[in-house]
């Protein structure tokens, strides 16, 4: 008993220790955090001697310390502006021929098809109809493509003639981008003063505004080389300042030539004071305690998770950082915009990486916290706080419910279009001149906005790797086609694809009904069956002929093979770096179950002592709802595609009951689906069902060749394929 009881004691000292070193990292990672948060918070990292803004009443005089020559960058920068301005822009357009033939060609190419369309006398009306509408790039009414199925040579052969006369008219006078949409609306007036059909009318119309373009463009490389060359020309507008020279003295009120002269000598900044750093950082602990007593309140995974903790550290960091080094860029190189240009402040990066990595109720209470910095820092500017925050909820919003890539890029003009309204109320409550505050509304709020989507989008994929999350951003870039194991898997698997899609389809509207995550268990769907690129034609999916590999080998064999895929699918996620949620779901997608085509099969062939347990999949059984719904899914749809005839009855029925059977064979088990979820997902899959295996009307001189391939294809195949949906 002695040595046992040594050895307990040497492992809950082991424990002891890791604890206390978890806890070591913790109060570090704290410690550090709050001196990084207090610093940027109320430290001006630019020593300053005279505490001096514009607008300021100075209380000394103030002398130049030594000789310095500096360039007025706003006049230099105004002088070579005015310069480029007056660059004669009329002399640089150029006309390219080559886009006048390239119209006449696009028309009289979809003409030509109009006209093979009209003269195929062995379509129908409906796939005449059907070959225009995807024939055309803009809409047309039912009336106008009843018309143009007609044959109507003459209509389309005055048509042809009267778009080229006035196109290739227009384009040898030049159409550029401005004058486009006129050149467009006069020769519409040419089609409608033609007198043919209406339908014939609409078509050069819709014609004419989808593929005339400008012709007549501006050279913008001449053009900017130009400019370019009037602003070199323009000398810098220097300012020297003597050794002793007084620049500004007691009562003179501080402008911006004042202001210049100190920066160039380097007098404006100041530290500040130990009160103010003391407050700031019994701020600063004040308001970590309120992150930290909100997450032990109303999230406990994050809380628990360290990582996710130093996660959170870090983007407010960064994103104060940032905040620190625009102010700093405002005051020190256009003081004139000054009193503006902290409404930059990208606050909504914070919101949007939050919501995304962590949690968007967290973000929200993050992006109010922020804004109060922001308002500190800035020196008590609470209107920079309130758009912050605007903005910043704005941010959140946006992508709470991410659905596709372009969501992020989205997300930044929504965030923008929420600081311009929140700039322009602030300056209206300021009492600003109406030309100031739509211009800097409009120009700060909009750099705002695309500043914030920029940084969520270029910090997402290292923070994504860093800590282990997978976000709805990489979800949506594994799903995408173009990915290089979804091709592997489409080209060596083609069958295993299609059914992967159709499983994705199927657990997604299920996943969306019991409030699970709807994109994880789309995209774990797609991988869920890679592991078939290994072995690909054992899998029915993919056997392009009745001849079947299993029919020559042992049940056993064939259950050894079948059931290998689940791990070839885990070695081939690894080895693609797919994330861990996709893992699990590729490793529980099968649970426990029974390949039971092959049990049976094994006790027909009159086999000894058939063990059970041989015949079923290694597991685990699902351990998440998304997991058991991709599961269900991936069953019901190999079990329907094998039904025969689909009547809805039969249909519903067969899965209720595969549902029912994996619920009492133990699969549904270790995960929190409840009774009222698995009617809701039965529910959802005869929905998706419903829409990929409705029934197609039958051509008649079909119905033979149909009979035939039906007749052909029976055999072992099709028997297998009934008996066994796990396969």
């Amino acid at each position: 008993m002695l040595p046992f009881a040594g050895l307990g004691g040497k492992v809950a000292n082991g424990v002891s220790l890791l604890v206390k070193q978890r806890k070591v990292r913790r109060v570090s990672a704290a410690v550090l955090f709050f001196l990084l948060i207090t610093l940027l918070t109320s430290v001006d990292f630019m020593p300053q001697r005279v505490d001096l803004r514009l607008g300021d009443v100075s209380r000394e005089d103030v002398f130049a310390p030594r000789e310095v020559e500096f360039e007025d960058k706003d006049r230099t920068a105004d002088m070579r502006q005015q310069a480029a301005d007056n660059v004669d822009m009329s002399r640089l357009y150029e006309i390219n021929d080559q886009v006048s033939g390239a119209v006449r060609q696009d028309i009289s190419s979809v003409l030509e098809s109009i006209r093979a369309i009209q003269e195929q006398g062995d379509l129908s009306a409906i796939d005449k109809e059907d070959r225009l509408t995807s024939l055309l790039h803009f809409n047309m009414s039912q009336r106008d493509l009843g018309v143009l199925i007609m044959p109507g040579a003459d209509s389309l052969k005055r048509l042809e003639q009267e778009l080229n006369k006035n196109i290739t008219k227009a384009m040898e006078t030049g159409v550029t981008y401005e004058s486009l949409e006129d050149t467009k609306k006069n020769i519409n007036n040419t089609v409608i003063n033609l007198q043919i059909d209406r339908a014939y009318t609409n078509l050069g119309q819709g014609l004419v505004s989808y593929y005339l373009r400008p012709n007549k463009i501006l050279n913008e490389v001449r053009y900017r080389a130009i400019q370019q060359a009037a602003r070199e020309s323009v000398l810098p507008v220097m300012v020297r300042i003597r050794q002793d020279e007084k620049i500004i003295g007691v009562g003179d009120v501080v402008t911006e030539e004042h202001m210049k002269k100190l920066e160039a000598l380097g007098l404006t900044s100041s530290l500040a004071s130990w009160r103010g750093l003391v407050g700031s950082a019994l701020l600063v602990a004040l308001l970590m305690l309120v992150v930290l007593f909100y997450l032990y309140r109303q999230n406990r995974d994050i809380y628990r998770h360290a990582g996710h903790i130093y996660l959170l550290g870090i983007i407010v960091v960064v994103v104060l950082g940032v905040a620190k080094g625009i102010l700093a860029i405002n005051f020190a190189k256009w003081p004139q915009l000054a009193s503006q240009l902290g409404y930059m402040v990208p606050l909504a990066s914070a919101g949007m990486l939050v919501t995304i990595l962590l949690d968007s109720r967290l973000a929200v209470l993050m992006i109010a916290i922020l804004s109060f910095l922001l308002a500190l820092i800035s020196g008590g500017q609470i209107e920079f706080g309130l758009v912050g925050l605007i903005g910043g909820f704005a941010g959140v919003y946006s992508v709470s419910k991410l659905s596709q890539r372009g969501d992020l890029v989205r997300a930044g003009f929504y965030t923008g279009a929420a600081n311009v309204l929140a700039i322009i109320t602030m300056g209206i409550i300021g009492n600003n001149s109406a030309g100031l505050v739509l211009s800097s509304g409009i120009m700060l709020g909009t750099i705002n906005g695309l500043l914030s989507s920029v940084l969520t989008i270029g910090a997402l994929p290292y923070l994504e790797s860093t800590f282990g999350i997978t976000s709805p951003v990489r979800l949506l870039e594994l799903s995408h086609p173009s990915n290089p194991l979804l091709k592997k898997l489409l080209t060596e698997a083609p069958g295993t694809y299609h059914h992967s899609i159709l499983v994705a389809n199927m657990a997604e509207a299920a996943t969306e009904e019991v409030g699970g995550e709807s994109l994880l268990v789309r995209v774990g769907a797609y991988y869920h069956d890679i592991g078939k690129i290994k072995r690909p034609y054992f899998f029915i999916e993919n056997q392009m002929t009745s001849e079947n590999p299993h029919d020559k080998i042992a049940p056993s064999l064939s259950t050894l093979i079948l059931t290998s895929h689940v791990k070839d699918g885990l070695e081939l996620g690894r080895e693609y770096k797919l994330p861990k949620d996709i893992l699990e779901i590729i490793e529980q997608h099968h649970g426990s179950s029974m390949c039971s085509f092959f049990y049976h099969k094994a006790i027909e062939n009159g086999a000894e002592n058939v063990n059970e347990d041989e015949y079923r999949y290694e597991g685990p059984k699902p351990q998440t709802r998304e997991a058991a719904i991709v599961l269900l899914a991936d069953s019901v749809e190999a079990a329907v595609r094998s039904l025969q005839n689909r009547t809805h009855g039969r249909v519903e029925g067969l899965v209720r009951k595969i549902i029912r059977d994996k619920l009492l064979d133990g699969q549904l088990d270790e995960c929190d689906l409840t009774f009222r979820d698995l009617d809701t997902i039965a529910n959802a899959f005869l929905k998706v069902i419903s829409g990929i295996f409705h029934s197609r009307v039958e051509y008649p001189d079909m119905s033979k060749e149909m009979e035939r391939r039906k007749l052909r294809n029976a055999g072992s195949r099709k028997q297998l394929a009934g008996k066994n949906p796990d396969y």
